[in-house]
């Protein structure tokens, strides 16, 4: 009797216990690692294609072409264009120092222009013309603007040009292969810079113009006061 009754109560348990199981869905497997993983290199790391790239500098070099010339190009062809505009400074200038100034610029440029060309043959005989280092120069020309004094013009455009010198030599500072280079680089900063204060000197005193960090001149009746106490502390 007690056989008869216990048998269908354990019926009832196992079949109540089934009904309750919960199904765990087992983890999903990993995607598995490409069979190169361990040797793949980083984009960062990877060699060098020698496709133009960017520099620290910001301009846009050929790492397959030697630095140096690349740099002569684009100087020789920057100096070139300061002294077209000091010529004209010299025929139109109204104030004797705008033309002094002129005269300074086309002696040393063309000076140096010889010494960047016999470097360029010496080091890289065989190397065609490159397309330079991709760099903003400047201004290469001065406005034609009838409404602005001629040494107005002369002085915005060559601060300009001087600053894109400026850039390009401390680029080769750290970036140029010869000793010689590099002092030029050094000579250019110091002449240009100096030149650079001078030349926003003359355009505050001469039209009430400052010219900004940003090479942005503004009337320095409406500059900021802060801004321009921050451009003479420069100067």
């Amino acid at each position: 009797m007690r056989i008869r009754l216990f048998l269908p109560v354990l019926l009832a348990t196992a079949g109540l216990l089934a009904a309750c199981t919960i199904y765990i869905a087992p983890a999903p497997i990993a995607d598995a690692p490409p069979a190169n993983a361990e040797t793949a290199t980083p984009a960062s790391e990877a060699p060098d294609s020698g496709m133009p790239r960017e520099t620290d500098h910001g301009q846009m070099m050929d790492a397959a072409l030697p630095f140096d010339a690349q740099f002569i190009d684009s100087m020789i062809e920057h100096h070139q264009g300061a002294i077209d505009m000091a010529h004209m400074a010299l025929e139109e200038a109204e104030h004797d120092e705008l033309r002094d100034l002129a005269s300074a610029i086309i002696a040393d440029q063309q000076t140096e222009i010889e010494q960047m060309h016999e470097w360029r043959a010496a080091w890289h005989p065989d190397l065609p013309p490159t397309k330079g280092m991709g760099m903003a120069m400047g201004e290469m020309s001065i406005a034609e603007d009838a409404g602005a004094p001629f040494d107005q013009r002369f002085l915005e455009a060559m601060i300009s040009h001087h600053l894109g010198a400026v850039a390009m030599a401390q680029a080769a500072q750290a970036q140029a292969e010869y000793a010689e280079l590099r002092r030029m680089a050094d000579d250019i900063i110091a002449a240009q810079e100096g030149e650079i204060a001078q030349m926003r000197r003359w355009l505050s005193a001469w039209y009430g113009i400052e010219e900004t960090e940003d090479s942005a001149a503004v009337p320095a009746e409406t500059a900021d006061a802060e801004t321009t106490g921050e451009h003479n502390a420069h100067d």
